[in-house]
């Protein structure tokens, strides 16, 4: 629990649920560029790729975006637990501490639902 009664404290919290947003978006962005590359060595030689280097690809890069999207979801709740341990004094009054909180539970969503998609258009 926190003493010092300074909204500091809040911001340096945030802004390290910030840093692990943007980690979550870069592992997302990555593994969709690993499982689009299989599609992409196809496309550049059709003749010396074999289907277990796609399939691969296919499925590492599914693996980074759940990667990414639970990273989003776990700085959430470590974030929801510092949240719980500050006073009302190190709140800035009408500042709503828990956006970053929606944001990154939407993020972690879009991913799963990037999954569901590439799984549906691999089918």
């Amino acid at each position: 629990m926190s003493q010092l009664e300074d909204p500091r404290v809040l911001f340096a919290a945030e802004r390290t649920l910030l840093a692990w947003n943007r980690t979550s978006l870069a592992l997302i962005a990555f593994g969709f560029l690993v499982e689009r590359a299989g599609l992409l060595m196809q496309a550049l030689k059709p003749d010396s790729v074999d289907t277990g280097s796609m399939l691969a690809s296919f499925y590492i890069g599914l693996a980074f975006i759940a990667l990414g999207g639970f990273a989003a979801l776990y700085s959430c709740r470590q974030y929801a637990s510092v949240l719980k341990t500050l006073q009302a004094a190190e709140i800035p009054q009408a500042y709503s501490p828990r956006w970053g909180i929606v944001v990154n539970v939407l993020i972690a969503l879009l991913g799963g639902a990037l999954i569901a998609a590439l799984f549906v258009a691999r089918v």
